[in-house]
């Protein structure tokens, strides 16, 4: 990642997304030039920057065509805070189930333990100063008698604090005091309707009323460490300061995913029923996109400039489905392409996350080097091709199952057939042993893959 990644044009952040997800050129220039805009909307005239609202997002694309990747590394590129949620998973406000302000609140979460996070990292030395001053009085507690005691009490305290330091105490037992909130053994039950994160503010509420205790534990240093520093670290923080700087961070670059949205649309081959509750829902959600104030536990958020990216595969429904109030939040429509064979060649040997460095990272963790050639990863992609023709079009993720099926007897045979120091090379004859018997049986490709 590119650093001042708030400045990157929309040619740079395309750059960025371009190593890791392949084609779908179109869906990348549109959501560059959302995240750009946000940059300049923020550097605009202050009079105007209330007036600038997102071009939203709809993205139109059969699963496993790089939707969902897309908005993702946008918001780590951007280091922006982060959603993704299923339409489907959502209902009408006045029936069981979570209602579609749930995301927002979620939205925020996300936001106060990424500035949470950012803020540990910057109290994490003088957290670790504070860890190693606690750990030093369980192993030798200073003395306050004559000054020859205390003088001899410094020498041995130093001397344990460079072997803390060196790292060769980690497995001596220590016993210190770990915070307990009694509160966390108390169970809630909410009425029928409460969603999980109203259930999640009472919860907190309970805790935070009642008194945070400490109990003695007896654990190596290295436990003791791992324990006290993230006490420590929170100690240091200003919670407070906290949430006001995460509630503007997901005000200002919050971006919501709304997957499977096209689950919601009004297909028009029925008069009521689901249909009417699927309605529902898009109404629900209308005021969110359009920019509304909603209660967190952290406070209140306005919504108006966060960037809503919506997904959906359109098989059965249609964007036109969706009711127009919504389809008019959501300006920017982009088809995603269908993955092509070169497409699958590209997926496995390009992007720096690609399956097959996923692989190859793996069997070296058991000092095993994996290649593949390039004539086999050109069969591969043949084959995952073909699979999603003949049986069900799932894209890039029938790479997972058909890379699965060809190396899991690497995998299970490394280390105990299969030692150490080996360099193992994937060929097309290893491909066609054994992908191509399976990808010519239709049934029990069905099945299997």
């Amino acid at each position: 990642m590119i650093d001042n990644t708030s400045y990157l044009t929309p040619r740079q952040i395309v750059e960025e997304l371009d190593k890791y997800i392949i084609g779908q050129h179109e869906a990348k220039r549109n959501v560059a030039i959302a995240l750009r805009n946000r940059w300049r909307r923020m550097n605009a005239a202050p009079e105007m920057q209330r007036e600038i609202v997102p071009n939203n997002i709809l993205m139109i694309g059969a699963t496993g065509v790089g939707k969902t990747e897309i908005a993702r590394r946008l918001a780590k590129i951007a280091d922006a805070p982060f959603i993704k949620v299923e339409a489907s998973k959502f209902t009408e406000v006045g029936y069981v189930g979570r209602d579609v302000e749930s995301m927002v609140r979620d939205l925020v979460e996300s936001a106060v333990n990424m500035v949470k996070t950012q803020k540990k990292e910057t109290v994490k030395q003088k957290a670790a100063a504070a860890v190693e001053d606690i750990i030093l009085d369980a192993l030798i507690p200073p003395v306050k008698n004559t000054n020859e005691d205390h003088a001899l009490n410094e020498q041995t305290r130093e001397r344990f604090r460079e072997k803390i330091r060196n790292g060769e105490l980690e497995e001596r037992k220590i016993e210190i005091n770990v915070s307990q909130n009694s509160g966390t053994g108390v169970g809630m039950i909410g009425p029928i309707g409460m969603d999980d994160s109203s259930m999640m503010n009472i919860q907190e509420m309970m805790n935070s009323i009642m008194p945070n205790r400490t109990r003695k534990r007896k654990v190596s240093i290295a436990e003791a460490r791992r324990l006290l520093l993230e006490e420590e670290a929170a100690k240091l923080i200003d919670m407070d300061e906290v949430k006001d700087e995460a509630i503007r961070k997901a005000e200002n670059t919050g971006i919501i995913f709304i997957d499977e949205i096209d689950k919601i649309a009004n297909s028009g081959r029925s008069g009521g029923g689901a249909d009417v509750s699927r309605e529902g829902v898009q109404r629900d959600l209308l005021p969110i996109v359009e920019g509304s104030a909603v209660n967190t536990k952290h406070g209140i958020i306005n919504t108006d400039h966060i960037l809503f990216i919506a997904a959906g595969a359109f098989h059965v429904s249609k964007p036109s489905d969706l009711i127009p109030e919504l389809q008019g939040r959501f300006p920017i429509r982009v088809e995603l392409n269908s993955l092509t064979k070169e497409d699958f060649y590209q997926i496995l040997k390009t992007p720096k996350n690609a399956l097959t460095k996923q692989y190859e990272a793996l069997l070296a963790a058991e000092d095993v080097t994996l290649s593949f050639e390039d004539e086999a990863l050109m069969k591969i992609a043949e084959i995952a091709y073909q699979l999603n023709s003949d049986v069900e079009n799932i894209g890039a993720r029938r790479l997972h199952t058909v890379m699965s099926h060809l190396l899991n007897e690497f995998m299970f045979d490394i280390p105990d057939v299969i030692g150490a120091n080996v360099h193992l090379t994937v060929t097309p004859k290893i491909v066609e042993e054994r992908l191509s018997g399976l990808a010519k049986n239709r049934d029990l490709s069905q099945y299997i893959l």
